[in-house]
């Protein structure tokens, strides 16, 4: 219908009938953020000269990879025709969430402080995995449904295919399912008005002690620890005294207000509203996302559910190459913890690379972004060791220890190693299911069922080890299907494995760094890259250095780094052989003197080259 500008400050809590919460779901890049610049223009909450392109995405990461990487909470002002004509003016509250699968525990808060969701499909790719994942995640918390297809402004857009598709997994008409242009802002008003009309209002009891859940918080450096409720019951006021339900604290709510995009300040909230809280507290520890926020006279007896907490699936150790700035990386990290609810992480060290952390990530993805976040926002220079997952190790007598490091792979008779598994969903065209196949057997993975969507595209089910998607198997799977598969995961439980660790030996030393755990088949192939690696980056020292790749006592590669050698035959201009020989043999015996005494010196170029994730390491340590 029309949109309503309104100026701040905000008036008091809007009623409940008149809000309705909602977050956009989809695949990545499939248009939430353009969608979501949209309906910011079509409501009039940002003025068109400010606009910008992915106006929600406050991080350069974001901006630069054009991805979505935190939801954003925005408050919306839209008015609509009610039965006798007259309009009512309503109060939108809008998630954009990100769509890659490292970031589904975004998705999953924002969920669970709405009551519907816009499920986006691009009408030019279709349903893809994460479409699935979402969908299902929003049934799962009782969400009312909105299908929407966008960009139906491209040539390739395939509207009445693709909404027949929807309209079979969601059980409505394929009339039912909307028709926008993120890009042109077409129906975007109609999808507006449907939000309205749909979508049902919150509940909660306006009288009883005001309970608020904690979705999401930021960390603002002049005034401290910005919190994101959503209020259930009761309301919150400026000025007055809250306590956080689970750690007990109290603080004084210096200002309340809502996001619209920007931060206006306002007289309250009330059941249904989404909005901020400052309370000037610096500790980030004291603001945890799940949290219920209650007021300190009129305390609430009873907590909200809060949230599943992430397990992670991978860990790294993350080190700062000038060690003195390991207080810098730990205030980085409790800073990020605030921000990245998902993030887990514990000190520890290492022989070759000092003081850091072992940090625990939801995927590869995430551990880019959490190292390139650390890297730019607090002016870091970091080395993150080799990925790994976490492995139950049985000893034989009866012992269980937990490995999510290979220094803590323990010596002495294994009787069992588990790994964890993921249940792995691939959507490709049915074209490319033979070379599909033969990638995930490559990777030890188990068949579990296949569907055809239609007759172009099929939905495949794996069984995998973790261990073997983490790396590049995502990079492997596009490659072969010409970009067109789609991947999600998620854990599945574990299972018994032959793996080993593999040891990488520098002149008969294990070097801590350089050791990973990994299946017996393929460690003979990652001793002989370490190796050829390591001899390449190691400079030459005064003495030959072997190189070795081992699995316990056993020796399974190895090369040799040649020493350099002074030409101590320079001075002798003919004479006896014998003199040559006699110089010849001193320097022999001076360079095993000294292999004995000298220590190995490995240059940091080379740990950042051989532990980098991406090929170009070796490159530029040499640069």
């Amino acid at each position: 219908m029309s949109p309503i500008v309104h100026s701040a400050p905000q008036p008091s809590a809007t009623p409940p009938e008149l809000i309705r919460n909602f977050c956009i779901i989809a695949h990545i890049d499939h248009g939430k953020s353009t969608l979501a610049d949209r309906m910011l223009q079509e409501t009039g909450v940002v003025e068109q000269r400010l606009m910008r392109a992915q106006y929600l995405d406050r991080m350069d990461i974001e901006r630069e990879r054009g991805i979505t990487i935190k939801s954003q909470a925005v408050r919306l002002p839209w008015a609509v025709a009610d039965e006798s004509g007259r309009e009512v003016a309503h109060v939108l509250n809008m998630i954009d969430t990100p769509g890659h699968v490292d970031f589904t525990y975004e998705v999953s808060r924002s969920l669970a402080a709405c009551e519907g969701a816009v499920l986006l499909v691009d009408a030019a790719q279709g349903i893809e995995a994460q479409t699935l994942a979402n969908l299902y995640l929003a049934m799962e918390n009782d969400l009312a449904i909105i299908p929407v297809l966008n960009k139906i402004d491209l040539p390739a857009a395939q509207p009445e295919k693709y909404a027949e598709e929807l309209a079979g997994l969601i059980g409505c008409e394929p009339e039912d399912v909307l028709r926008v242009s993120g890009k042109t802002g077409v129906g975007v008003t109609e999808l507006l008005d449907t939000i309205v009309r749909t979508l049902p209002a919150p509940t909660g009891d306006d009288s009883a002690p005001a309970r608020a859940m904690i979705f999401d918080s930021v960390y603002d450096t002049y005034r401290g620890v910005v919190t994101y409720v959503r209020v259930i019951d009761g309301n919150l006021s400026p000025r007055e005294k809250i306590a956080m339900m689970s750690t007990r604290a109290t603080h004084e709510l210096l200002e309340i207000g809502v996001s619209s995009p920007e931060p206006i300040p306002s007289k309250g909230l009330g059941v249904g509203e989404v909005g901020y809280l400052i309370t000037g507290v610096k500790d980030v520890r004291q603001s945890r996302v799940g949290d219920t926020v209650t007021t300190a006279v009129k305390p609430a007896s009873e907590a909200l559910g809060g949230y599943k907490d992430p397990k992670p699936m991978v860990f790294s150790g993350l080190y700062p190459i000038d060690g003195s700035d390991y207080p810098v990386l730990r205030d980085a990290l409790d800073r990020l913890k605030l921000n990245d609810a998902a993030l887990v992480y514990e000190p520890e060290t290492s022989a070759a690379l000092g003081f850091g952390f072992r940090v625990g990530f939801l995927g590869m993805l995430h551990l880019e972004i959490v190292r390139e976040r650390l890297e730019r926002e607090h002016d870091l220079d970091l080395i993150s060791t080799l990925p790994n997952v976490v492995y139950q190790v049985g000893m034989e007598d009866g012992t269980q220890i937990e490995v999510t490091n290979p220094s803590e792979f323990p010596g002495g008779k294994v009787a069992t190693i588990t790994e964890p598994v993921v249940r792995a969903t691939i959507l490709a065209p049915s074209e490319f299911i033979g070379s599909i196949m033969e990638l995930c057997q490559n990777r030890r993975g188990t068949l579990r069922g296949m569907d055809y969507l239609s007759p172009e595209r099929v939905e495949m089910r794996y069984t995998l080890p973790l261990a073997e998607i983490v790396f590049d198997f995502f990079d492997a799977l596009k490659s072969r299907t010409r970009g067109y598969a789609s991947l999600d995961y998620e854990p599945d439980g574990e299972q018994e494995a032959d793996l080993v660790k593999v040891d990488i030996l520098l002149q008969g030393e294990a070097v801590d760094a350089f050791s990973s755990i990994v299946h017996r088949d393929k460690a003979y192939a990652y001793g002989v890259m370490m190796a050829g690696k390591l001899k390449e980056l190691i400079p030459r020292q005064q003495f030959e250095v072997p190189i070795q790749a081992a699995i316990g006592a056993r020796v399974i590669a190895r090369e040799n780094i040649r020493a350099i050698r002074k030409d101590v035959l320079a001075k002798c201009y003919g004479g006896d052989i014998s003199r040559k020989r006699k110089l010849l043999e001193k320097q022999k015996e001076g360079k095993k003197r000294m292999k004995m005494v000298g220590s190995v010196e490995v240059p940091q170029e080379a740990f950042i080259a051989a532990l980098s994730q991406d090929g170009g390491g070796a490159e530029k340590a040499k640069k």
